[in-house]
């Protein structure tokens, strides 16, 4: 993904990360139009994550919170469904190895870390991905129920011919 394709990005080179770095992002409208663009949101009337990116054991923890206040469409009824989400998150990342180097990497959880390409981290596209795993994939408004539209009669493939033949009555 190149920096244009994303609504929003904000990145943080490792070499100015050291014991740690801490950031609130907070987008501003015209971001929070693309993000809401981009993620299929009616609305995305703020937005802040608080993160912080640290060394860790074998690679870089970015962690903090995400917290919006947002409208999905509803599924159903095509309404804006208001939506609060507040949430931490914890992320492994690690530098992606060289193929060519023989070193091998052995993670002791199952969590495999994110690769960091390019010697940084895009917080803004973390903040936005945090946001997107928090949303609701099939968003309803509470007491909207899916009806399943009749199913059409089996149509002989004879009764649409004969439809299309003019009638001789007549």
């Amino acid at each position: 993904m190149s920096g244009m394709d994303l609504p929003y990005s904000e990145p943080v080179r490792l070499h100015q990360v050291g014991a740690g770095v801490s950031r609130t992002l907070e987008p501003d409208a015209a971001t929070r139009g693309r993000i809401a663009k981009a993620l299929d949101l009616a609305s995305l009337d703020s937005f802040i994550a608080e993160m912080t990116l640290a060394p860790a054991p074998g690679g870089w923890r970015l962690s903090g919170r995400v917290k919006a206040s947002l409208a999905q469409i509803c599924g159903i009824t095509l309404e804006p469904l208001p939506v609060e989400i507040d949430a931490p998150f914890s992320i492994a990342l690690a530098e992606a190895v060289d193929e060519d180097s023989d070193e091998i990497v052995i993670t002791l959880d199952d969590e495999s870390p994110d690769p960091i390409e390019g010697g940084q981290v895009d917080l803004g596209q973390y903040a936005v991905e945090q946001l997107a795993l928090r949303l609701d994939p099939f968003p309803r408004k509470p007491g909207a129920e899916f009806v399943q539209p009749p199913e059409p009669a089996e149509i002989s493939p004879f009764a649409v011919l004969k439809q299309l033949r003019p009638s001789d009555e007549g």
